[in-house]
C-alpha cells in the first residue's frame, strides 16, 4: 500500500476512534435496545412531547451507530480490495479503492465533526434572528441575502424552516427577520453563526458604483424544551422519616410516616406528612422534581438572556466573517481563518466547512487540522 494511502487510512481510523468514544461504543447497542423497547411501549404516546423526544433520541443514536459501522465496513472492504489488487497487479482495482478511501475520509471527517454536537442544547430546534446594521438600504439588502443563504443551507440539510416575523426595509431588503429551524442538531450546527457578518461590494444602489461595506448580525438561540427530564440519582438525596405533628386525639400520627428529602447538590429540602409513608415519599419526590425543573428552566432562560445581552453593537468589533465580492472574491471566517473564493456557493448556502471549523475550534480550542497533527 502506498504511503499516501496509508496516511488516508490512518486519518479514517482516527475519525472512527473519536466516533466510537463519543458514542460510548461499549454501551451504545444496549442503549438503542432500551430506546427500541420504549418505542414499542403502547403507552408511550400518552405523553406526546416525551414520545417525540424518545423517537428523536432513538433515531439519532441509530443513525450514529449505522454511520460508524458503515465507515468501519467500507474501510475494511477497500483495504482488502487494495491488497487483492496488489496481489494480482491490478492497477484499476487499486485506483478505484484508493479513490473510495479518499471519499470515505471526507465523510468520516464530517461524521467526526457532527459527533462533537453533544452539548446540552445541540440537538434542539433553533431560532435564527437576522438584523440589519447601520447603513440603510445597503444593510437591509445584505440582511435579506443572509436570510436567503441560511434558508438555502437549512433546506439543503432537510430542515424545516418557518418564518416567524419579518420587518421590510424602506426601499429594499429587510430590517430584521426571525426563523424557526426544526430538525436534529439544528442549534448545534447553527450556533457558530452568531455574530456580525460584513459584506464588501460595489453597491447596486449607488449610481456612482462605489464600493460599500455593510454589516448585519445573526443570532441563534435554542428552542427551550418544556419537557425537561429531571434525573435524580439515589446518591444525591437523603431521605429522613419523622413523626408528624397533628391535632392529637385518637388519629394522632404515632409512627414515623412523614418524609423529608434533601437534595444534596442544591440543598433543596421538601417534606410531606400525610398518613401513608409510601404516599409521602411519592409526594416529596414529585415536589423535589418540580423544584429542580423550575430551577433548570430558569437557568436555561437566563442563558438565553445572556446571549441576547451579549449581542453588542452591529459593526467592526464583533465580526465573525467577511464576505468580499469586489474588487476580488473571498469569504473568510475571522475566527478559524477558513476561506474560499467561491462566494456564490457560500451565499447559496454552502456553509458546512465554516460551521465545522468553528465547531471544532469551540470544542477543542484547535482547528481539526491542528488536532489531527498533534496525535
Amino acid at each position: 500500500m502506498r504511503a499516501e494511502t496509508q496516511g488516508v487510512v490512518a486519518e479514517i481510523e482516527k475519525s472512527l476512534d473519536l466516533l466510537r468514544k463519543r458514542l460510548g461504543w461499549e454501551t451504545a447497542e444496549h442503549r438503542l435496545e432500551e430506546l427500541n423497547a420504549r418505542v414499542e411501549d403502547p403507552t408511550l404516546w400518552d405523553d406526546p412531547a416525551n414520545a417525540q423526544k424518545v423517537m428523536r433520541d432513538r433515531q439519532t443514536l441509530a443513525d450514529a451507530l449505522d454511520r460508524t459501522k458503515g465507515v468501519a465496513q467500507e474501510l475494511a472492504d477497500n483495504i482488502e480490495l487494495i491488497e487483492l489488487g496488489e496481489m494480482e497487479d491490478d492497477a484499476e482495482v487499486i485506483g478505484e479503492a484508493e479513490a473510495a478511501l479518499s471519499e470515505l475520509r471526507d465523510r468520516a471527517a464530517a461524521a467526526e465533526i457532527e459527533a462533537l454536537l453533544d452539548g446540552e442544547a445541540d440537538g434542539s430546534d433553533t431560532f435564527l434572528e437576522i438584523n440589519a446594521g447601520a447603513g440603510g438600504t445597503e444593510s437591509c439588502d445584505w440582511a435579506q441575502m443572509l436570510a436567503r443563504m441560511y434558508t438555502r443551507w437549512a433546506e439543503a440539510h432537510g430542515y424545516k424552516v418557518e418564518l416567524m416575523s419579518e420587518s421590510a426595509g424602506e426601499e429594499a431588503g429587510i430590517k430584521s427577520a426571525s426563523y424557526k429551524i426544526t430538525g436534529s442538531n439544528a442549534y448545534g450546527w447553527l450556533k457558530s453563526e452568531s455574530g456580525v457578518h460584513r459584506l464588501v461590494r460595489i453597491s447596486p444602489f449607488d449610481n456612482a458604483a462605489r464600493r460599500q461595506t455593510s454589516f448585519s448580525s445573526v443570532w441563534v438561540y435554542p428552542v427551550v424544551d418544556d419537557s425537561i427530564e429531571i434525573d435524580i440519582k439515589p446518591n444525591e438525596i437523603r431521605i429522613d422519616t419523622y413523626r408528624s405533628s397533628g391535632a392529637g386525639g385518637q388519629h394522632v400520627n404515632t409512627t414515623d410516616s412523614a418524609v423529608r428529602i434533601t437534595h444534596l447538590p442544591t440543598n433543596i429540602v421538601v417534606t410531606s406528612s400525610e398518613k401513608s409513608q409510601h404516599q409521602n415519599r411519592a409526594n416529596a419526590m414529585a415536589a423535589l422534581k418540580s423544584k429542580l425543573y423550575e430551577m433548570e428552566l430558569r437557568r436555561r432562560n437566563e442563558a438565553i438572556q445572556e446571549a441576547h445581552d451579549a449581542k453588542g453593537e452591529i459593526g467592526w468589533g464583533n465580526q465573525i466573517r467577511s464576505y468580499v465580492l469586489q474588487p476580488y472574491q473571498m469569504v473568510k471566517d475571522l475566527r478559524t481563518n477558513v476561506e474560499t473564493s467561491d462566494t456564490g456557493g457560500v451565499l447559496d448556502g454552502d456553509l458546512d466547512k465554516f460551521m465545522a471549523a468553528a465547531l471544532a475550534l469551540e470544542v477543542t480550542g484547535k482547528s481539526r487540522a491542528e488536532a489531527m497533527a498533534e496525535e
